[in-house]
């Protein structure tokens, strides 16, 4: 049984406005996000509505629960360096 809040038509059509001028990895956590305050079955109703895959969404629900460590100001983690 999937319990899903439904959030109405405006709000999802606004829900994929902000979620298309996102950035690849606040998508993420965005998606991640709102999945985690649905519960059961909100990974499949935010995957379906902002067309992203379920992997995603599962792992922008880590990245909210478990944020990666970065540096200050970074967005991306260091590369490793590169060889001579």
């Amino acid at each position: 049984m999937v319990v899903v809040a439904d959030y109405g038509k405006e709000t999802e059509g606004r829900m994929r406005e902000l979620f298309e001028s996102l950035n690849e990895k606040d998508r993420r956590r965005y998606a991640g996000l709102e999945a985690s305050k649905l519960g059961h079955g909100g990974i499949t109703y935010i995957s379906e509505l902002l067309g992203c895959d379920r992997k995603t969404v599962c792992k922008g629900v880590d990245e909210i629960l478990d944020p990666p460590e970065l540096d200050a100001g970074r967005i991306r983690k260091k590369g490793r360096p590169q060889e001579s």
